[in-house]
């Protein structure tokens, strides 16, 4: 059908870089940090062109990311190997049920922010370059797909600054490059795909020096596809809000929560509610 052909054409898992409020702060060399995330959400709308098509679609996600992060210092900056690793389990419903569902891991992802700053300094400058390996699981014959089938490279900067004693700004950028697919769909074609660039800003109230209230809204835009040489017509435009708070249950023990959902997507589904939880211990 015509709503899974406009699905399939869009990575599910991640179509972009999405950070939380705080994550551009350094820390200081030997620190170590184990974080899982889990996120559920929720889609009930479909999209082409801006136009919201007359079915009953539904794709249901659970997904969940383990991460490693080492901070140190090399020539005098910081920086903070690291490595990300996605799972989780898609699944379509309703009308989109004929998509089937997939499970299992995702493609490895490398990292490392280099700060401008020291660590301990409120105001915080980084940038950060991601490499996607085409590690996850992936099915030619399948809509859905943990993994991707292809390399990516993301580039991304961001800077956090104090705006009073209680309110903190968050502001993130970041372009993703694609390989290419050369075995997308039944046939084996070759799918190529635009950049895509994001936008992300946040705010944290902070109630005390453990917790805080954070509010974030982000804009998604480009990464047009190319299948077989034939433009889709399916640039991405989409934007989103999120709500929440984080608090530390321990010196070294941090719990955050946030809720979500997009507020407009001119292609692809459209996110009803999403729940974020993430849990991140100090070593």
């Amino acid at each position: 059908m015509a709503a899974a052909a406009a699905l399939i054409l869009v990575p599910t898992v991640a179509k972009a870089v999405d950070v939380d409020a705080g994550d551009y702060t350094a820390l200081p060399a030997g620190t170590n940090l184990g974080l899982a995330y889990y996120q559920h959400a929720t889609r009930d709308r479909l999209y082409s062109q801006g136009n919201r098509l007359p079915i009953n679609p539904g794709l249901d996600s659970d997904v969940g990311i383990l991460r490693g992060v080492h901070f140190m210092e090399l020539g005098g900056y910081v920086i903070d190997p690291q490595f990300l690793l996605p799972l989780g389990r898609l699944k379509g419903q309703d009308d989109t049920s004929s998509l089937g569902s997939a499970s299992g891991v995702g493609d490895l992802i490398l990292a490392s922010t280099l700060w401008f700053n020291k660590a301990g300094e409120k105001e915080n400058i980084g940038i950060t370059p991601f490499l996607y390996l085409p590690t996850g699981k992936y099915d030619k014959n399948s809509a859905l797909n943990l993994g991707e089938n292809r390399w990516k490279f993301a580039f991304q900067g961001g800077w956090i600054k104090p705006l009073s004693d209680s309110v903190t700004m968050d502001l993130v950028a970041d372009v993703t490059f694609y390989g290419k697919n050369k075995d997308f769909g039944p046939t084996s074609l070759t799918m190529k795909q635009k950049p895509m660039m994001q936008f992300q800003a946040m705010w944290r109230y902070h109630l005390s020096a453990a917790s805080d209230l954070r509010f974030g809204l982000s804009q998604l835009t480009g990464g047009e596809t190319q299948v077989d040489g034939v433009n889709q017509d399916d640039r991405t435009s989409s934007s989103k809000f999120w709500l929440g708070g984080s608090t530390f249950v321990g010196a070294k023990t941090q719990l955050l929560a946030t809720y979500g959902r997009d507020i407009s997507v001119r292609n692809g589904f459209k996110e009803d509610n999403r729940i974020n939880l993430r849990l991140l211990q100090i070593f």
